[in-house]
């Protein structure tokens, strides 16, 4: 392999860690982003949109991405992917309502969710099913190393900054990475650009560019001293009513965004070749993409957007579930009527192919209980006041994954990817089977670090082996569509796991709580309405809610295991020994 795809695949990795990493770090910021937008920290349930809106994005369109990715080649569709990064990093940065922070969040989970399977693809091109193992773990690692840097990073930002330097961070971080892997393109590729060279560079589209985002810059941050002039402050003076759009700097931006998009379909050599585009989004399925969207996003608004402390479902839950099963019925039978649908037809059909997405769903099913009530339990129980403390405890569980993910990929060439998968999940669920027995003390324990290891490190072990099954049963052409298929899968495993435990979890602590009464507080606390051996009893009695999670998750990480073993068996991940080699020749 030459110097160029090694660097291509180094940044493309580094690129899934630096969007994993913006996975998790509004944890920290979220109550000062609110803030900004006219949320009290008193509404916090009000910032679920944020959150379910980067989930849409990284989810809803990421098979159509895929698809893309398969059609049109790895790097366009990752330079796009890191743009719209950094344009949804811009307008979260630039944010002044929860639309335009939500819109910024959505555009940067599209962006983030479209690098991971370009970049699984990439991997599929340059190395031979049997020696993809390692880097395959190698990209599983960096992405769940950036779940560890993303809380750090947005500490160590708002240790000296407010929120908004973290989405600068990411808008200068994402456009340095589109640049870098716009440069490292195939010999072909770069033979059309050179024919190309001779073409003048569209200066006109670049102006009406550059006058949309200086507009809308304008329009988002509304500067004091210019409003305050007599005469720019007019361009801030609404035409009617009271929107910042509907002001002659409003209609500047929306005005120049429409002619840069003309200029895109029109000029000899646009900044963006608008027609190809469309041709690869129509080639790619867009109809089904939509139809796969709005199930998707059903699902994801159903579970995300729920109080988990007191329901499965949000109120509008039903509602959401009744569109996706109308979405879902619409797409088979597109599916079933189109000439090029978004998954071709027979592409998952080996068992180890579909069999790949089943095991994402479960082992996401199980991780979302690490993630979430790991550090629930620690709030709980040592350190109630303090969340950050809480969230560090995680930290042993998330370092050990990465680790076990390189492992998993440099077995997975001389071993059975159902084997290397059900041993990693059997260590996950004995992890959460140790976890049962925790009590309010137990992670101040050396004990509970072995626990956290050996649960992090079975995760890691089942990930690059997943993900070398499904791309070793697939063919070249859809190996981008079948990766999204299995992030997607992990996605929606994490968000169905996590309603369902938390309401197995609630069912527990309730019946603990009829069978344990609790007395009142000023009984406990000699009338007082706290003190410690209330904030003891209230421990106690969340405990067992915990327990019924990582049990719940213990039975998630065994089924993934044995799913593996079944489905996997056929899967041709493994380097051919000698003696195989033999076998096959006679």
């Amino acid at each position: 392999m030459t110097r160029s795809p090694r660097w291509l695949l180094g940044l493309a990795a580094v690129a899934v860690a630096f969007a994993a990493a913006d996975t998790y770090v509004v944890v920290l910021a979220l109550p000062e982003m609110v803030g900004a937008v006219g949320v009290s920290t008193e509404e916090l349930q009000r910032a679920a949109p944020i959150i379910s809106g980067f989930l849409l994005g990284y989810v809803a369109m990421l098979p159509l991405i895929g698809r893309i990715a398969d059609l049109r080649g790895r790097v366009p569709v990752l330079v796009a992917a890191l743009v719209l990064f950094a344009l949804g990093s811009l307008v979260t940065t630039l944010a002044y309502d929860m639309p335009s922070m939500v819109a910024g969040r959505f555009l940067q989970g599209l962006g983030g969710g479209g690098l991971v399977p370009a970049t699984l693809a990439l991997v599929a091109d340059l190395y031979p099913r049997e020696r993809r193992g390692v880097p395959l773990g190698v990209v599983s690692a960096v992405q769940e190393i950036g779940s560890v840097i993303g809380p750090l990073f947005g500490a160590a930002v708002l240790a000296v900054a407010d929120w908004r330097m973290i989405f600068v961070i990411n808008l200068v971080v994402g456009l340095v990475l589109a640049a870098a892997i716009r440069t490292l393109r195939d010999p072909s590729v770069v033979e059309v650009r050179a024919e190309r060279a001779s073409r003048p560079p569209d200066l006109v589209g670049a102006l009406f560019l550059l006058t949309c985002l200086g507009s809308g810059a304008l329009v988002f941050l509304q500067p004091s001293e210019l409003q305050r002039d007599l005469t720019w402050g007019q361009i801030f003076i609404p035409f009617a009513g009271d929107g910042r759009w509907l002001t002659p700097v409003g209609a500047t931006a929306m005005v120049a965004g429409l002619l840069f998009v003309v200029r895109c379909f029109t000029a000899r050599r646009p900044l963006v070749d608008g027609p190809s585009w469309v041709r690869s989004m129509r080639d790619a399925d867009l109809g089904g993409a939509l139809f796969l969207a709005v199930a998707l996003g059903g699902v994801i608004l159903a579970f995300a957007t729920a109080d988990p402390k007191i329901q499965l479902f949000a109120d509008q839950g039903y509602w959401y579930l009744t569109g996706s099963a109308i979405a879902t019925l619409a797409l088979v039978v597109h599916l079933r009527r189109t000439p090029s649908p978004l998954v071709p037809r027979g592409a998952l059909r080996r068992t180890p192919a579909w069999g790949a997405i089943l095991v994402s769903f479960f082992v996401g099913a199980a991780l979302i209980a690490a993630l979430i009530d790991i550090p629930l339990f620690a709030r709980t129980t040592v350190h109630r006041d303090s969340q950050l403390m809480a969230a560090l405890e995680l930290v042993r569980f998330l370092v050990a994954l990465p680790v076990g993910a390189v492992v998993g990929g440099y077995l997975t060439r001389r071993s059975s990817a159902g084997l290397i998968t059900a041993a990693g999940m059997v260590m996950a669920a004995v992890g959460f089977v140790l976890m049962t027995r925790w009590d309010i003390t137990s992670l101040e324990s050396f004990h509970s670090d072995l626990t956290l290891v050996l649960c992090g490190f079975g995760f890691g072990l089942a990930l690059a082996p997943v993900n070398a099954a499904i791309l070793a049963s697939t063919d070249d052409d859809v190996h981008g569509v079948a990766s999204a298929m299995v992030v997607v899968a992990r996605m929606v495993g994490m968000l169905v796991g996590i309603s369902a435990l938390t309401a197995i979890g609630l069912r527990r602590y309730y019946t603990y709580l009829e069978d344990h009464p609790m007395p009142p507080a000023r009984e406990v606390c000699d009338g007082k309405t706290r003190c410690q051996a209330f904030s003891d009893l209230l421990a106690g009695a969340g405990i067992p809610q915990e327990h019924a999670v990582f049990a719940g998750a213990a039975v998630c990480a065994v089924l993934a295991a044995a799913c593996a073993l079944v489905v996997f068996r056929g899967a041709p991940t493994r380097s051919l020994s000698p003696a195989d080699v033999l076998r096959a020749g006679g």
